[in-house]
């Protein structure tokens, strides 16, 4: 089993930055791909980012203002948030995609003015 801690978030103004990190337990973090989702309220989980074992990178909702980074000899994972918007406030979880994956407890982002 994996543990995912997830740290970074907070409260920010519209057009600020944040940099949430997700450290995992463990000697597998190398192997898999690691993904950054968010849950906005009353909304569902969707995800945010991913990157694989070979650093190999996908944004869905966010290209341009966020970067995920992974550094293998922390065991973590990273989001890099830019130029954050209000739409942007959720709760952020990291994910291991082994087979089951396993979640992070999440961290909020609020922004707001």
């Amino acid at each position: 089993q994996v543990q995912l801690v997830e740290s970074g978030g907070g409260l920010v103004q519209p057009g600020g930055s944040l940099r949430l990190s997700c450290a995992a337990s463990g000697n597998i973090f190398n192997t898999y791909t690691m993904g950054w989702y968010r849950q906005a309220p009353g909304g569902r989980r969707e995800l945010v980012a991913q990157i694989g074992s070979d650093h190999t990178t996908l944004y869905i909702p966010v290209k341009g203002r966020f970067t995920i980074s992974r550094e293998s000899g922390k065991n973590t994972v990273f989001l890099q948030m830019n130029n954050l918007e209000l739409s942007d406030t959720a709760v952020y979880y990291c994910r291991i995609e082994t087979t089951p994956p396993f979640w992070g407890q999440g961290t909020q982002v609020t922004v707001s003015s």
